[in-house]
């Protein structure tokens, strides 16, 4: 098999693989073409690839003799018009959004696996790229916040008085979510956390947070630990929890998403309103929408002084470990589909194989995807 790793685009600075996952393709017999400057945002140089056992070449020459092309971003439109039908393109393009994409592999009759599709179950947990990266976004997001407020995070006691710790307030408690929560302990904050999953409970409190429940919440255990779309009694209750709890909160750090859809809105504009000024608001979700009413993604805004930033790409400020993680989970899924000969070997009786792909031979495989397809 033939393997091309592409460079990224735009302002990522990841890159799908280090040169320590090259190293072990090439010991399951996969030769590994590296586009020029792949890993040079990440702090890693052609020449680390080369000794790995790679060989650095031109993205031309990736596209017309790699097998499989791989990267972190959705292909550009030139790209989807330089792959060829008997080419596999592999990335993370959250196909349950963006159907437009996957129409566009549907009608050229490609070959397409999303990393951000496979199941959520035991054995798929080493290649969950969704954890992996939303570890590095709830830690991120808590340090750009202790830079930002205008106070300390931890309570201090001085000769000038004590300072009171800050009220650190997450929604949404999943992987992002949860490791929000750790960092803003290890900081000394007093943290509240709210999900609509009551299972989430248990994880909130063994962090040392305050888990702020509400009564009433629909939950579907095959819904692969997320949240899902709630009854519009339990939204009026939940809203106001939220807001009462957003008022005296100094930092808000929101994660929560649905799969597919919209993310929920949990902090509508007088929600915001309320807060303190000099109070800030971090929204993981803003690609999606945005828990915030008043996020706007890759932007910071100020609203009556409490600042709104809208940031779901903080593993991009983080490349080098971020990198690491992701190709510690892009190895884990290559294995699935490398021979013992290092040839490529498609296995769709494999749950996480057929999981994952997203688009064969003018099919949408995976079930969720074509479901919402079939909805549009």
């Amino acid at each position: 098999m033939i393997l091309g790793l592409l460079k990224e685009y735009g302002e990522e600075t990841r890159v799908a693989l280090l040169p320590e996952n090259v190293k072990l393709l090439t010991e399951l017999k996969v030769r590994v073409l590296v586009e020029e400057g792949a890993g040079d945002l990440a702090f890693v140089k052609n020449q680390a690839f080369i000794e790995a056992g790679a060989e650095v070449t031109s993205r031309k020459k990736i596209f017309d003799e790699a097998e499989v092309l791989l990267q972190i971003q959705p292909p550009q439109k030139e790209d989807i018009n330089l792959i060829r039908k008997n080419q596999i393109w592999i990335s993370a393009f959250n196909p349950l959004w963006e159907t437009r994409l996957v129409n566009e592999f549907l009608k050229k009759g490609l070959t397409s696996f999303s990393l951000d599709s496979i199941p959520r179950i035991t054995r798929a947990q080493a290649m969950d790229i969704l954890s992996s990266m939303a570890t590095v976004s709830g830690y991120k997001a808590v340090l750009e916040a202790a830079l930002m407020l205008p106070t300390f995070f931890p309570m201090f006691m001085t000769a000038a008085g004590t300072i009171r710790p800050a009220n650190v307030l997450i929604l949404g408690a999943g992987v992002a979510g949860l490791q929000a929560i750790a960092t803003a302990k290890r900081l000394g904050a007093q943290v509240e956390a709210f999900d609509v999953r009551t299972a989430a409970g248990e994880e909130v409190k063994s962090l040392g947070a305050k888990f702020i429940q509400v009564e009433g919440a629909s939950e579907d255990k095959d819904a692969g630990g997320y949240a899902i779309e709630q009854t519009d009694d339990f939204k009026k209750k939940q809203q106001q929890a939220i807001n009462d709890h957003a008022a005296k909160s100094n930092v808000v750090i929101c994660t929560a998403q649905i799969p597919g859809r919209k993310a929920p809105l949990l902090l509508p504009k007088e929600a915001v309103e309320s807060m303190k000024p000099g109070s800030l608001i971090i929204d993981l979700a803003a690609s999606t929408g945005g828990n915030c009413e008043l996020t706007k993604n890759n932007e910071t805004r100020n609203h009556n002084g409490v600042t709104i930033i809208g940031q779901s790409n903080y593993p991009a400020q983080m490349p080098l470990d971020a990198s690491r993680m992701f190709g510690k989970n892009v190895i884990n899924f290559l294995k699935l589909i490398i021979g013992e000969e290092g040839e490529l070997k498609l296995n769709f009786e494999d749950d996480i194989v057929k999981g994952t792909c997203i688009t064969h031979q003018k099919e949408i495989f995976n079930e969720r995807v074509k479901s919402v397809i079939e909805k549009k």
